[in-house]
């Protein structure tokens, strides 16, 4: 017994190492290597923060590339911040932007193996490790940390973070931690929409399996044996491209519906929603296993599109491309429109979205992420969905408020993808692939600041957030007339937070606009009316409709901060102002921002001024 006794202690000694040694300590974890979660990494490790991605396939992108989904959906004149950066890096490679202007659906179209390899191109820092073909099994939070068990290749590991960002395709992380969520449609008295139904239910919107095609030339013919359950009923009407956003009657073009996705070097992507291989799944609460059985029915609806195509419309050249490392040739994952969705700090709803400064919470002051495509639902294979013309709510373009990436209640916990808190008819809206790639650069600065402000992710400062997030090219506001390049840019960003000058919302077809108008004059009651909102010391201030001139500017300066007279303001700025030169709004905002900096004022969650 007594020479048992130490055996036994070195073999539990050896035990704790080994233990030790499958552990490894990280400041952010992400999970999932999708459009969010792969723009949160770059993100956090471009601030010099210690960063890992887990991944179950062996690609990043999500469904940009691994759903194939890789035809960019709005945001074409909003470059913004790493999704700017990933075009740009498309154009390089296939040419220009007119080598990607290739189907009509979208400005940018491009091979999904080319963006998987662009997007790890750009994931390539030494702060920023990724595992990939890497499942979670298991998460919890103990002592300030979170705890989340793998397979990785085959091994069980556990990695511990400080912060842990969700950027699953369904939400999975954040239901599995505890944090609070709904599915589906929220009732009318719930959001105070409208247009939403009078009950909520859990139908969520309509899913796809893509398939990339390939045209093989004349003469070939790559059509498929036919799929079990086929019916070339299912897919009568298929050919229907004419406008839901528009008034009108159907406008049948086979040719053109085929044109709809077409990519780069003849290949074709496949995610037609009008009698095509949309399908009607909801598994988001099904175990994996369960999921893996319901999508079987998914990508065979998807082989009896392709089958119609190449059989009844004579596509039979057009056959699958040797696009995914599947055995199946089809993508690793399907494309997901709607996840759960948490409850987050606030709420973002369609009356935020559609009239942003005249609600009780100022949310667009926190904007951290913009999109500007329409509300665009996918029900159509679903009739038990109530009938509601989601494209036909006309909407500006619009930000997103950071509160809605934080769980109301669970602390260290970031939430991305399709996951925020909005409501199900904005979703519609923020699920489109340049907001997801935003909201995830968004996480990963939020994730970022809160590691190197030592505080939750609820505590941060929001401000440091969107300042970060302008460094790297973000916008924080919608405004389409004023690019990153612009040498004000950040100022009229920054501005335009405050909402002392306010943009001009329009609905515009597809592709939604919000105008700074820079060039535009300002009057001295527009001025006075904004300023007022932060500076109570202004409430006695009169102001006339006459245009602004730089003297009245440097009058309510000096109000506000004696230092600054109007001498001051001409000799520093060098300009050829005059005291009774009239301003426009790009000068306005530079010259508060410069003089004022109302920004760094710091706002709350909901965008209410903290005094």
């Amino acid at each position: 017994m007594r020479l048992l006794t130490p055996l036994i202690a070195l073999l539990f000694f050896l035990c704790s190492l080994t233990a030790a040694a499958q552990t490894l300590t990280t400041d952010v974890l992400i999970v999932g290597g999708g459009a969010s979660g792969t723009t949160a990494g770059i993100q956090s490790a471009r601030m010099g923060v210690k960063t890992l991605i887990i991944e179950e396939t062996q690609w990043l992108g999500g469904m940009l590339t691994s759903a194939g989904v890789s035809a960019i959906d709005g945001n074409h004149n909003l470059p913004a911040g790493l999704w700017g950066e990933f075009r740009q890096k498309l154009y390089e490679y296939y040419g220009g932007p007119k080598a990607v202007e290739t189907g009509w659906v979208s400005n940018t179209l491009f091979e999904p193996a080319t963006g998987n390899k662009i997007l790890q191109e750009l994931a390539r820092n030494p702060n920023l490790s990724i595992w990939y073909n890497t499942t979670w099994k298991e998460v919890k939070r103990s002592d300030g940390h979170w705890k989340l068990t793998v397979i990785s290749n085959g091994k069980k590991k556990t990695i511990q973070a400080k912060i842990l960002i969700d950027a699953t395709e369904l939400g999975d992380v954040m239901a599995a931690a505890g944090a609070p969520y709904r599915i589906g449609m929220d009732s009318r008295s719930d959001t105070g929409e409208e247009f939403a139904p009078e009950k909520a239910n859990n139908i969520i919107q309509d899913m796809t399996y893509v398939v990339t095609l390939k045209d093989y030339g004349k003469g070939a013919d790559k059509t498929i044996a036919k799929p079990a359950g086929y019916n070339a009923n299912d897919f009568k009407g298929s050919c229907d491209v004419s406008d839901p956003a528009a008034f009108g009657s159907a406008d049948n073009n086979c040719y053109q519906m085929m044109q709809y996705g077409r990519l780069p070097n003849d290949k074709y992507m496949i995610n037609w929603p009008k009698f095509g291989n949309d399908i009607y799944l909801n598994i988001i609460e099904k175990s994996p296993a369960e999921r893996a059985v319901a999508l079987k029915e998914a990508k065979l609806h998807t082989l009896r599109f392709l089958y119609y195509l190449q059989t009844e419309l004579g596509y039979k050249q057009l056959g699958i491309a040797d696009e995914y490392p599947t055995k199946d040739k089809l993508p690793m994952i399907p494309y997901h429109r709607e996840s759960r969705r948490v409850k987050g700090l606030v709420t973002l709803t369609l009356n935020h979205v559609a009239k942003p400064y005249d609600q009780k919470e100022a949310l667009y002051r926190t904007g951290i992420a913009v999109g500007d495509y329409t509300i665009d639902h996918h029900h159509l294979k679903n009739p038990s969905a109530p009938k509601i013309d989601f494209v036909k709510i006309k909407v500006p373009s619009y930000n997103v408020p950071l509160g809605s990436l934080i769980p109301e209640s669970t602390e260290g916990l970031i939430v991305a993808e399709k996951s925020i808190s909005v409501s199900n008819i904005v979703n519609g809206a923020t699920r489109l692939q340049p907001v997801v790639l935003t909201i995830g650069q968004a996480a990963g600065a939020l994730a970022a600041t809160a590691i190197k402000d030592n505080v939750q992710p609820a505590q941060v400062h929001i401000r440091h957030v969107q300042q970060a997030l302008l460094n790297s090219k973000g916008y924080l506001m919608p405004f389409i007339d004023v690019k990153p390049e612009d040498k004000d840019f950040q100022a009229i960003q920054r501005i335009g937070t405050t909402g002392i000058l306010k943009g001009t919302g329009l609905a515009y077809k597809w592709a939604n606009q919000t105008w700074f108008y820079p060039d535009r004059e300002i009057s001295e009651h527009e001025l006075v009316t904004g300023l007022k909102t932060y500076y109570p010391e202004l409430n006695q201030v009169q102001a006339s409709g006459q245009p602004l001139t730089l003297n009245f500017l440097a009058e309510q300066i000096s109000l506000i901060n004696k230092q600054v007279q109007l001498d001051k303001i001409i000799s520093e700025t060098g300009s050829s102002l005059r005291g009774d030169s009239a301003l426009n709004r790009r000068q306005t905002a530079v010259l508060l921002d410069r003089y004022l900096n109302p920004f760094s004022l710091k706002v709350n969650f909901t965008g209410a001024i903290i005094r």
